[in-house]
């Protein structure tokens, strides 16, 4: 694997590897080009590949910053590697009984989930510390052997090890590690995430060492392909870590792509001097969304599948609601949306690839919102005729006209997106009102002003690039690391000094990561953090460290907020955290012209619902300035954004589309 060393790039590449295409943007330090292909999702490295043979490019002097999937359908696909998990003596059942939550509470006879990690490749050991880290039981030779032994018998190709308190005292998971082979990819709970939670340590634990193999084989294979590209890789809190390191903790990349978008939307903020945004990235398989408020959220009570994520990562909500979301009619007569998606193969029906079923993209299509006649991205011509047959097919189940079913199709989506949006604002007591909407992913624009007037929104922003955004948003991610560790009592009794003390550990621990990737000392930034709950809670609050006094009332404020009410008991500290960063080269945007003269769309299209054609415009021939009002298509290579009557659109100095209601919403 090639690493990154002082050489400066000359160019500059964001790769995005999402379910339906792949996205690239390439940086050379004055402009920006973009491209797109479909996804290999069982090989996509060789989408990669593809895109950068068709962009003529050479490996030599680029650096490559990836977001990928692999972790993430490798975890959904329940797909992981033969994997061990260690536990303490009576423990071996932790991540099977889980938190003992329904998720069905009112079926009497919900579905049965497969155990994590079956019985049998479960093993006890007879190691044990309290609570205060002093020694109740140490490990025997008897415990060595029967590691060894299952290892021989099971024939894992990963080993967990989750055990008591080794947040506290690490030494009894080094040992077990010691016992085994080599060639054994193997996760330590006091490694992964040393904090504590039994449960969820154990998930992060097993999840790490369950995709592991899978993601490192992956990106070893990439850096070969690559080579002599360095290449970094988009973590799920917004950050970047050199490839060869990323395999050793998998677990957070889980959300390395939806990472990237919004990486992305915070430098479209940056450039446009805005900062209070609500990010919805609409790709084909799902939609991501999420509220930006100056800095990226960030939370450590994610989810992937069924399972708990304790790990950092960007605080978003992802609902299965793309382009290729699959339409169908339920047994009792109702319209459903998703989320089961046609992806990238066969895809929608209109991508003419053997898909038969309509999506939104196929509704999109019909409705004329698509144009038949502008080939997607990597030449991708679409078919009409099948489209609107797919979309019969639902029209006629519902007795409907094929545009009513149409945009019944849309409309459905349109909610199921609208409802994600208020679950990360409404539901936490943030009126989004006065944010700003920015739509990105290749079938965002198609839904952006919906979804605004849905919220009661005045101001959305389709940004230069939205459809390839994640790619983008690579580019501008800060080489970073995340490190915590469980500190827990009464803020008040715990001193300065071992606050200090405990604060500087994580930040050498984090520093001596990023120095061992090259990263200049003088280039990283720390930022230190606590989780804060009142005394007799189960959860945390995330505040920045001001010092005790600053802090608690910070913790009062923010309780107050989001739950409605303070209580006048004791703070307790849980976690204290670390944040460092490393930017990474300045990228700008090339402005515009300036518009001056009389503004002429490049032509007109028949839409459903419009007596009179509907002005098309080509984005890439749009001039700073320009503005014009909807009923109107922006069209461009990689997207199309759909503006309705009662919206208006200006271009920016960038070529960002600003969006904004007109009369009442």
């Amino acid at each position: 694997m090639q690493t990154p060393d002082s050489t400066q790039p000359r160019a500059w590449l964001g790769v995005d590897t999402g379910g339906t295409f792949t996205d690239f943007v390439l940086f050379d330090g004055e402009s920006l080009r973009v491209h797109k292909v479909l996804s290999t999702p069982h090989a996509p490295e060789r989408a990669i590949l593809q895109g950068i043979g068709e962009m003529d490019l050479s490996t030599e002097g680029l650096l490559v910053v990836h977001g990928s999937t692999v972790a993430t359908n490798a975890v959904l696909e329940r797909k992981g590697v033969r994997t061990l998990y260690i536990a303490n003596r009576g423990l071996a059942d932790v991540l099977t009984i889980g938190r003992q939550a329904r998720r069905e509470l009112y079926n009497l006879q919900p579905e049965s989930l497969a155990p994590p990690v079956p019985r049998d490749l479960c093993i006890e050991v007879s190691a044990r510390l309290a609570a205060d880290g002093s020694r109740v039981t140490a490990l025997g030779d008897a415990d060595r052997q029967a590691v060894l032994q299952a290892v021989q018998a099971l024939r894992p190709k990963a080993v967990a090890i989750n055990l008591l308190f080794s947040f506290l005292d690490d030494a009894d998971e080094r040992e077990v590690e010691s016992w085994l082979p080599d060639e054994l990819f193997v996760s330590r709970s006091s490694q992964v995430l040393p904090e504590y939670k039994e449960y969820e340590r154990g998930i992060a634990t097993w999840l790490n060492a369950w995709i592991g193999p899978l993601v490192a084989g992956y990106l070893a294979r990439l850096g070969e392909a690559l080579a002599p590209a360095p290449v970094l890789v988009m973590q799920s809190s917004g950050g970047t870590v050199r490839a060869d390191k990323a395999g050793d903790k998998a677990v957070n990349l889980l959300l390395s792509g939806p990472a990237g978008g919004l990486m992305g939307a915070q430098f479209i903020g940056a450039c446009t001097d805005r900062s209070q945004f609500l990010t919805f990235d609409m790709g084909g398989t799902s939609t991501d969304v999420a509220l930006l408020d100056g800095d990226i959220g960030l939370t450590s009570e994610g989810h992937i599948g069924p399972w708990p994520v304790a790990v950092p990562m960007v605080d978003m909500h992802t609902i299965g609601a793309g382009g290729g979301s699959i339409a169908t009619v339920d047994s009792g007569g109702l319209l459903q949306v998703g989320p089961e998606s046609a992806g990238a193969s066969p895809g929608p029906a209109c991508y003419g690839q053997g898909g038969e079923q309509a999506t939104v993209t196929d509704a999109n299509l019909v409705l004329g919102r698509l144009q038949p006649q502008l080939n997607l991205a990597g030449g991708l011509a679409l078919d009409i005729e099948a489209a609107r047959a797919a979309v019969q097919h639902v029209a006629d189940v519902l007795q409907l006209g094929i545009e009513d079913a149409a945009q019944g199709i849309v409309s459905l989506a349109n909610e199921h997106m609208a409802q994600a949006l208020r679950v990360i604002s409404v539901q936490r007591g943030i009126d989004p009102r006065p944010y700003m909407l920015v739509s990105f992913g290749g079938a965002g624009g198609l839904h952006v002003c919906a979804l605004a007037d849905a919220l009661g929104m005045r101001h959305a922003l389709v940004p230069i690039h939205a459809g390839v955004l994640s790619a983008l948003g690579m580019l501008a991610a800060p080489r970073s690391r995340h490190v915590s560790r469980t500190v827990s009592g009464l803020l008040t009794e715990l001193s300065d000094a071992l606050l200090t003390e405990q604060f500087q550990a994580l930040a050498t621990s984090g520093r001596n990561e990023l120095l061992d990737e090259g990263v200049a000392a003088s280039a990283i930034g720390t930022a230190f953090s606590v989780d804060l709950r009142y005394q007799g809670q189960s959860y945390t609050l995330e505040l920045p460290w001001q010092g005790k006094v600053d802090t608690v009332a910070a913790f009062h404020a923010a309780h107050e907020q989001r739950y409605g009410h303070r209580l006048a008991t004791a703070v307790e500290l849980v976690n204290l955290r670390c944040s460092l960063r490393a930017d990474p080269p300045r990228m700008h945007l090339p402005g515009l012209v300036t518009f001056t003269g009389e503004a002429v769309p490049s032509t007109a299209a028949r839409l459903a619902g419009y007596d009179a054609p509907v002005p098309v415009w080509s984005r890439s021939e749009l001039l700073a300035g320009q503005a014009f009002a909807g009923p109107a298509l922006i069209t461009e290579t990689v997207a199309t954004t759909w503006l309705p009557a009662g919206w208006r659109a200006t271009v920016d100095a960038l070529g960002n589309l600003m969006l904004e209601r007109q009369g009442d919403v």
